[in-house]
C-alpha cells in the first residue's frame, strides 16, 4: 500500500494560499496526498520551508519507512566537514518524511519518535567515529584494538527511550575504556577523545548556513561543572558509586549504549545496575521525585491556576513529565527486585507495572492514552517553526494552528477536551506523589503511651532530619490504627521495641506512607506476635515481599521455591559486582522475605500450623538445595571438582520429617563417596576426606554465617556419626558400618526421619539413591532387634530426668508431649522397617504392623496434632518459654484460634489431660520406672 494510500487524517489549512502553492510547485495530483502537503505548509511556515527545499526529493522517498538508513548510506565516507554538511541535509528530509507520516496518521507516535531517534543515533555515531578517526590519523591517539577508541555515547532521556520529537535536543554522556590503553597511554587517549567529542557535539549542534542536526547537551555528565566533556568509565563509575543522586538514578531509566563502542557502553550500563536498581523496595525515592517536581514548577514558573493558553505541556500541571515520574519513580521503587521493570520508554514501562501489579491495568491504559497524544501536541507546537518550546501559543490564532495540525477545526472544544485531560493526569499522578496529605489526625494518648513516644526521638532509625520528616506523616496514622486495635498499650509497647532496634529509618517510613496497608499488618504484628516483630525489626527489607505481587500467591511448594532461589544465585553470581559472598547475601534476603510470608500467613489464619511446617520445611529444603550446589562450585574453583561421586545433605529430625516451626534449627549430616578417588583435581587439590571436611564447613558457614543480611539457619550436625567427635562429612562406608555396627538405638531411630535434601557432584543422584537403600537396609536390620523399646524406656527416662518442662505451657518436652510421642512414632518405624518419616506417619506404620492397638494410635495422632498446634503456634510468638503475660492478649487471642480452645483455663486443662492420656499410652509401650513429672 502506497503512502498515499494509507493516509487517515489530513491537517486543515491556515493559509490555503501557501499550501496551494507547495503542491502546485511539486506537480502532485489532486487527493489525499496533495491535501496532506497543502495542510502542512498552510499550517507549518517551518514545514512549508522543508516542502519548498527536499520537494524534488519527497515523491521518490515516500514509500520508504527506513528514512534513516536511506538518507545517511555511505556517509562513512565523508570527511567531517562534509559529513556535517551531509548530516543536515539528511536531518530536513527525516523532519519532513516523519512530519508528513505523522500528520497524515500513516505512523503511531512510536515510528514517528523511533524515526527521530534512529536519526540522532545515527549522526552521534558518525560524528564521534569521525572525529575519532581524524585524532588517529593525526597521531594524537594512541593505537588500540578497540572498536571506535573505546569511546562511546550514551544517550539520555527521550533519546535513551527512543522518544525524540521534532525539536528536541540530544542529551549525551560520553566516555571512554580506559582499559582499551595501557597505562602509560591513557592521559594521552584521554585529551584525544575529549577533543573528539567537542569536535562531534559542534558538527551536530552549530548552526551553519545549512541548519543544525541535533542541538547536543553534555551536561548529564557526572558533575559537569568541573568535568571535562568525556571521561573514563573508572571515574564515572566511581562518581555514582559514592555520589550519585536519585534523579541521576531516574536518568539511568532511559539510558543506552548509542553511539561509539556500543559494546564498552553496554558494559558499563551493566556495572551501573547497582546503583540504578536498588535490591530493596525503594519507597523513599518517591519524595526524591516529588521534591524535584516542585523544584522544577518554582524555578519554571509553572504552578498555579492549569490553564490551556501558554500552558507547558512538558513541564505544567498534568503534562509529559507528570506522566514519565509517575513511572520511572515507580520503575526505581521495584526495578531492583523485577527485572521485567526495567523498560526504557514510558509506554512499555506503565504497561509491565501494570502486569506486575504495580498500577492498575485502567490507570496505565488511561495514562497512556493520555501520553500520547500529549506527545502528538508537544510535536505539533514545535513543527510551526522548528521551535524547542513546549508550551502552548498564548493567542488564540496560536492555538487554532495547532488545533488544526491535530485534525481539529474547533479551538475552542479542543482546548476544552485538553483541559480536562490535564487535569485528570494531574489528578492521577498527584495522590501518588504528594504523600502524606490528609493523614489522619493523632489519637488521644495516655501518659504512658507519651512517655513511650518521647524516647522515639533518640532511636537510630529517626537520627536524620529526613526520617524525622517522613515519620512525622506516618505517625499520626500509625497511632491511630494501635488506638483501634484490641490491645493498643501492648501494641505500642510492642511498636517501641521494633523501632527501638532499626538500624534506619528513611526507607521503611517511606514504604509505610506509599502502602498504608503496612501500617495495619505492623500493629497487627506488635498487638500479636513479639517474636514476628522482633523478626522484622532484624530484617525490615521483607516487606517487600507483603508488595512484590506474589505474597498471597498459592505456595509454590520445594520444588518451586529451590528453582526461585537458584534463579537469584545464578543472577548474582554473573551481575558484574555479584560473586559468591553477594549470593550469600541474596539467599538470606530471599529466605527471611519467605520466612516472614509464612509467619504473617499463620498469623492471619490464611494457613494453619500443619500447614505452617510443611511451608518451613520447603522453605529450609529449598535453601539448603539451591545454595550446596553453589558453596560446591565456588570450593571446585579453588580445589578441584568433588573426587568420586559427591556428597548429600541428609536433613535430620524435624527437617526430615517435614515439621518445622517459626524458630526451629536444622539438624544435618554430610555423606560422602570418593568411589576410590583418592582426592580431588584442582589448584589446589585436597585428599577425600579433608575436601569433604572442608566443603561441609563451607556449607555450614554458607547456611548459618552472619552477614551483613543477617544469618539463614541456626546448624546442628551433632547427629552424625560420633556426635561431636566424629567427622563432619562421613564416607558412605563408614556411615554403614557405623550404623550396622557400633550406633545406639537413639541413633536408629534418628534415621528414621532422614531425608536427602541437597546433593552436589558427577554422580550425586545415584549417591542419594544409595543412601536411601542404606537407610532402609538399616531400618530393616535393627529394627528387629529385641533392645529397641527397653532402649526406648531408657532413652524417656534420661531425658524426663536431664529437663524438666519449660513452663506450665510446654507442649514439646516432658511426659506425654510431642518429643515423648515422636520417639515412640519413631520406634514403631523402625521396629516396621517402614521409610515413613512424619511422626503421624509412623504412628500409622505402627498400627499397620500391629505395635499400636488401633485407638492407641489413633488418640496418640490426635494429640499430638493438638500440641503441634499449640507449640507451633506459640513459637510463632515467642522464642522464649511461653509466657500468656508476656504475649498479651493479642497472642492468648491467636493462640486459642489456633488451638479452638474457649479461654485459657480451658487450654490449660487441655494440656495436662492430652499429656497424661499420651504418658500413659506411651508407658504402656516403653514403661519409665520413675519417670520425672
Amino acid at each position: 500500500m502506497s503512502f498515499a494510500e494509507r493516509i487517515t487524517r489530513t491537517p486543515i489549512a491556515l493559509e490555503p494560499a501557501r499550501g496551494a502553492e507547495a503542491v502546485q510547485a511539486l506537480g502532485l495530483p489532486p487527493g489525499p496526498l496533495a491535501e496532506l502537503i497543502a495542510g502542512a505548509a498552510g499550517s507549518s511556515p517551518y514545514l512549508a520551508g522543508l516542502i519548498r527545499h527536499e520537494g524534488d526529493w519527497l515523491p521518490e522517498a515516500l514509500d520508504h519507512d527506513d528514512v534513516v538508513a536511506r538518507e545517511t548510506a555511505g556517509f562513512e565516507d565523508l570527511a567531517p566537514d562534509d559529513l556535517g554538511i551531509a548530516l543536515r541535509r539528511a536531518k530536513r528530509r527525516v523532519a519532513l518524511m516523519t512530519a508528513l507520516a505523522d500528520l497524515g496518521g500513516v505512523w503511531p507516535l512510536e515510528q514517528v519518535t523511533g524515526a527521530l531517534s534512529d536519526l540522532a543515533d545515527r549522526a552521534v555515531d558518525l560524528a564521534l567515529r569521525a572525529h575519532v578517526a581524524a585524532e588517529a590519523r593525526r597521531g594524537k591517539l594512541p593505537e588500540t584494538a578497540s572498536d571506535a577508541g573505546g569511546i562511546f555515547a550514551l544517550a539520555m532521556g527521550k533519546g535513551g527511550a527512543r522518544e525524540l520529537n521534532y525539536s528536541s535536543d540530544i542529551d549525551l554522556i560520553v566516555l571512554f575504556d580506559e582499559t582499551a590503553y595501557a597505562p602509560d597511554q591513557q592521559m594521552e587517549a584521554r585529551a584525544a577523545l575529549i577533543r573528539a567529542t567537542r569536535k562531534m557535539a559542534a558538527t551536530l549542534s552549530d548552526v551553519t548556513a545549512h541548519g543544525y542536526v541535533f542541538r547536543t547537551d553534555l551536561r548529564l555528565r557526572p558533575d559537569a561543572s568541573v568535568t571535562p566533556v568525556c571521561i573514563s568509565t573508572a571515574a564515572a563509575l566511581a562518581y555514582y558509586e559514592a555520589e550519585g543522586r536519585t534523579w541521576e538514578r531516574a536518568a539511568f531509566i532511559k539510558a543506552r549504549a548509542a553511539a561509539g563502542n556500543i559494546a564498552a557502553g553496554e558494559r558499563f550500563l551493566r556495572e551501573l545496575r547497582p546503583f540504578v536498581w536498588r535490591k530493596h523496595l525503594d519507597f523513599a525515592a518517591i519524595q526524591d521525585a516529588h521534591d524535584m517536581r516542585l523544584r522544577i514548577r518554582d524555578h519554571k514558573g509553572l504552578g498555579g491556576r492549569l490553564d490551556v493558553p501558554g500552558h507547558n505541556m512538558k513541564l505544567g500541571q498534568g503534562g509529559i513529565r507528570e506522566i514519565e515520574f509517575f513511572t520511572q519513580t515507580r520503575q526505581l521503587i521495584a526495578g531492583g527486585r523485577d527485572p521485567s521493570l526495567r523498560l526504557r520508554d514510558t509506554v512499555g514501562g506503565l504497561r509491565a507495572l501494570a502486569a506486575r501489579g504495580w498500577v492498575p491495568s485502567d490507570v496505565a491504559e488511561e495514562l497512556i492514552a493520555h501520553y500520547r497524544e500529549h506527545r502528538d501536541i508537544e510535536h505539533r507546537i514545535q513543527m510551526v517553526n522548528d521551535a524547542q518550546t513546549h508550551s502552548l501559543p498564548r493567542d488564540p490564532q496560536g492555538l487554532a494552528v495547532i488545533a488544526a495540525l491535530s485534525s481539529e477545526g474547533d479551538a475552542d472544544a479542543w482546548s476544552a477536551r485538553l483541559h480536562q485531560r490535564l487535569s485528570r493526569v494531574h489528578q492521577l499522578t498527584e495522590d501518588f506523589f504528594a504523600p502524606g496529605e490528609g493523614a489522619a489526625s493523632a489519637p488521644d494518648l495516655s501518659d504512658e503511651a507519651r512517655a513511650i513516644i518521647a524516647r522515639w526521638q533518640g532511636y537510630p532509625a529517626l537520627r536524620s532530619e529526613r526520617a524525622q520528616q517522613i515519620f512525622r506523616r506516618i505517625e499520626p496514622q500509625l497511632l491511630s490504627r494501635m488506638a483501634a486495635s484490641g490491645h493498643p498499650t501492648e501494641a505500642l509497647a510492642r511498636f517501641d521495641s521494633f523501632l527501638s532496634r532499626l538500624p534506619a529509618g528513611v526507607q521503611l517510613f517511606s514504604l509505610f506512607e506509599a502502602n498504608p496497608q503496612l501500617i495495619e499488618l505492623i500493629v497487627d504484628i506488635c498487638g500479636t506476635a513479639p517474636a514476628l516483630a522482633g523478626y522484622l525489626a532484624r530484617h525490615p527489607a521483607v516487606l517487600d515481599g507483603v508488595l512484590a505481587g506474589s505474597f498471597f500467591a498459592p505456595w509454590p511448594g520445594a520444588e518451586g521455591l529451590a528453582r526461585d532461589l537458584s534463579s537469584v544465585l545464578a543472577a548474582t553470581l554473573r551481575a558484574p559486582q555479584g560473586g559468591y559472598e553477594r549470593a550469600l547475601d541474596a539467599a538470606r534476603r530471599w529466605a527471611h522475605e519467605w520466612h516472614f510470608r509464612i509467619g504473617v500467613h499463620h498469623l492471619r489464619g490464611l494457613i494453619d500450623a500443619d500447614e505452617a511446617a510443611v511451608q518451613y520445611a520447603d522453605l529450609a529444603d529449598a535453601s539448603v538445595a539451591a545454595l550446596f550446589p553453589v558453596t560446591g562450585e565456588d570450593f571446585a574453583r579453588r580445589h578441584g571438582p568433588p573426587p568420586g561421586r559427591g556428597a548429600v545433605v541428609l536433613g535430620m529430625g524435624s527437617l526430615g520429617a517435614r515439621a518445622l516451626n517459626a524458630g526451629s534449627d536444622l539438624d544435618l549430616i554430610v555423606i560422602y563417596d570418593a568411589a576410590g578417588v583418592e582426592g580431588s583435581e584442582g589448584l589446589r587439590p585436597l585428599a577425600a576426606r579433608p575436601y569433604y571436611a572442608r566443603l561441609t564447613q563451607a556449607m555450614i558457614t554458607a547456611l548459618s554465617a552472619p552477614t551483613a543480611e543477617g544469618r539463614l539457619y541456626e546448624v546442628d550436625m551433632r547427629l552424625r556419626p560420633s556426635g561431636r567427635q566424629g567427622p563432619v562429612a562421613t564416607a558412605i562406608q563408614s556411615f554403614e558400618n557405623y550404623q550396622m555396627t557400633e550406633a545406639w538405638t537413639w541413633e536408629h531411630l534418628a534415621l528414621t526421619r532422614a531425608r536427602v535434601v541437597a546433593r552436589t557432584g558427577a554422580d550425586a543422584d545415584a549417591l542419594a539413591a544409595a543412601v536411601e537403600t542404606l537407610r532402609m537396609r538399616v531400618l530393616t536390620t535393627r529394627g528387629g532387634d529385641a533392645r529397641v523399646m527397653p532402649d526406648l524406656a531408657e532413652m524417656r527416662a534420661r531425658i524426663f530426668a536431664a529437663r524438666q518442662p519449660d513452663g506450665p505451657w510446654e507442649a514439646k518436652v516432658g511426659p506425654g508431649r510431642l518429643q515423648d510421642i515422636d520417639l515412640l512414632a519413631q520406634a514403631c518405624a523402625l521396629r516396621a522397617g517402614q521409610p515413613v518419616r512424619a511422626t503421624l506417619a509412623q504412628l500409622r506404620a505402627g498400627q499397620r504392623a500391629g505395635l499400636l492397638a488401633v485407638d492407641a494410635a489413633g488418640r496418640l495422632a490426635s494429640i499430638w496434632r493438638a500440641l503441634w498446634r499449640l507449640h507451633a503456634s506459640g513459637r510463632l510468638l515467642t522464642d522464649r518459654a511461653l509466657d500468656m503475660e508476656a504475649i498479651g492478649r493479642g497472642g492468648q487471642s491467636f493462640l486459642l484460634r489456633e488451638t479452638g480452645a474457649a479461654d485459657l483455663a480451658a487450654l490449660q486443662a487441655s494440656l495436662d489431660s492430652h499429656s497424661t492420656e499420651a504418658q500413659g499410652l506411651i508407658d504402656a509401650e516403653a514403661p519409665v520406672e520413675a519417670p520425672t513429672v
